[in-house]
């Protein structure tokens, strides 16, 4: 008697079935995914400007007036060398170091600033300033929200 060998796995036809609705799941996921990541960026940057624009208050309250344009925003982690020298400076300074906004660049400090007191700002995904995607301390509240 001959006995048949059925062979066990997977034909093409199932094969291509999996993928393909492993392919539309994946298209139906992957853009909120990547609209996520950027929203999280976004944010981060807002947050980040807060925090910066705290230390700034810090640093005005110490020293009666905010850092220069030229002094920059190192100011806030170094000693300026740069006048107005501050007088009431503190050891370590009023942070430990300066982040980058999540596009790997600096944010940026202009004392006395255009739209307030101090406009501090990244310059957005774009890196260019002077964008409508330039998120700063006048704008952060909409990424905030």
């Amino acid at each position: 008697m001959r006995t048949l060998k059925r062979n066990s796995g997977f034909s093409l036809i199932e094969v291509m079935v999996v993928l393909l609705i492993i392919g539309i799941m994946a298209s139906m996921v992957a853009p909120q995914i990547l609209g996520n990541q950027e929203e999280a960026q976004l944010k981060k940057a807002a947050v980040d400007i807060q925090q910066l624009e705290s230390a700034l208050e810090m640093y005005k309250l110490r020293n009666n007036r905010f850092p220069t344009t030229e002094q920059g925003l190192d100011a806030l982690v170094n000693a300026p060398t740069i006048d107005p020298i501050p007088r009431n400076y503190p050891d370590g300074g009023f942070i430990k170091r300066l982040p980058e906004d999540p596009w790997g660049n600096p944010y940026a400090l202009i004392s006395p600033g255009e739209l307030g007191a101090v406009d501090l700002f990244s310059n957005g995904p774009d890196g260019e300033p002077g964008t409508d995607d330039d998120i700063g301390n006048w704008n952060i509240n909409d990424y905030l929200n």
